[in-house]
């Protein structure tokens, strides 16, 4: 049937009121673009909540990336997905770790290995952040006093260390799909994004990987407080410590083949015994932001998976193995 127009002049923004009530003709062929899709289909999301004031969920019954709203169940959709300790993850990679077998600064086959891990734990969800370190390359703090080196100018070369491991490790990632940023302490826009702290939240939100590198920017300050520094800013949960050793022993390993690998310790236990486990800069910054440290062997194969998805490895400071698993 013909929807009927008056006959007065037409115009698609007046009011109800200027129209009149009799007069009317059919519509007109040239009429239609008013009623045309650009105008009147629009997206619109309707927000459910309970009278106690809870967030809304999705109609699908799923919560933060897909995630079950009760974690173990499965979602409406038919899809089960495990229960996850944590959400958003910060791993920080030692430069050691990345030489492998030090027959070279970066061994191919670890990047590599790194890459497979996280992305079977992307697929879960779970939001990924790396900080490389650059000791395969150059470290600062050795090098400073040689040939008149300072201490800035070492630490320095040290952050641009970082960066190439950094795109090291982000062309391996996007080599078997895993979208992945690096975002560098200071502009090198040719090469890498600059560190901009709402940007990252946004890439992980999105489900790219981001890769933090040249440390904090300024020197004095190692790639272990880079990761506590960035895991505060971006709100993630843990950070994730991957070395050469299996994790914290209450004494050296190589020296002492009877030492004992500690499942968990507290912040304190870890500044009054000197535990070399981390820098005392990133230790505090951590134990200010309730921020746990889990130190593991990156070398043991599933082990970053494993870590990523908060299951028992290595040892855990600032926290406990049965916590309350994260909930969406």
């Amino acid at each position: 049937m013909a929807i009927p127009l008056p006959l007065t002049s037409y115009s698609p923004f007046s009011t109800y009121s200027s129209i009149p009530r009799t007069s009317f003709v059919p519509l007109t062929p040239r009429h239609r673009n008013f009623f045309s899709d650009q105008n009147f289909s629009r997206r619109v999301t309707i927000s459910c909540s309970s009278n106690n004031g809870s967030a809304p969920e999705s109609m699908n019954g799923s919560g933060l990336n897909g995630q079950s709203s009760f974690p173990g169940m499965a979602s409406f959709d038919g899809t089960s997905k495990p229960p996850l300790k944590w959400r958003r993850v910060l791993l920080k990679v030692s430069g050691e770790a990345l030489a492998g077998d030090e027959e070279q600064n970066i061994d191919p086959k670890v990047t590599m290995a790194i890459a497979r891990e996280v992305a079977a734990v992307t697929r879960l969800g779970i939001e990924v952040a790396i900080v490389v370190g650059g000791g395969n390359i150059f470290r600062g703090s050795t090098w400073a006093g040689c040939s008149g080196l300072d201490r800035s100018s070492a630490d320095y070369i040290g952050m641009l260390a970082t960066v190439m491991n950094a795109i090291f490790l982000q062309a391996t990632m996007e080599s078997i799909g895993i979208p992945t940023r690096v975002q560098t302490a200071f502009r090198m826009s040719e090469v890498a994004e600059p560190y901009i702290r709402r940007r990252a939240i946004r890439h992980l939100e999105k489900g790219r990987v981001v890769i933090f590198a040249a440390g904090t920017g300024n020197p004095f300050f190692t790639t272990d407080t880079a990761a506590a520094l960035r895991c505060a800013e971006i709100n993630a949960e843990v950070v994730l410590k991957a070395t050469n050793v299996d994790g914290v022993f209450d004494d050296d390993p190589k020296r002492n083949p009877n030492a004992r690998l500690l499942e968990s310790l507290t912040y304190q236990e870890v500044t009054s015994k000197d535990l070399s486990v981390m820098d005392m800069t990133a230790i505090t910054l951590c134990q200010e932001n309730n921020i746990p440290v889990v130190v593991f062997n990156l070398s043991e194969p599933g082990n970053i998976a494993k870590a990523i998805k908060g299951e028992r490895v290595g040892t855990l400071i600032g926290g406990t193995w049965n916590s309350v698993l994260a909930t969406t």
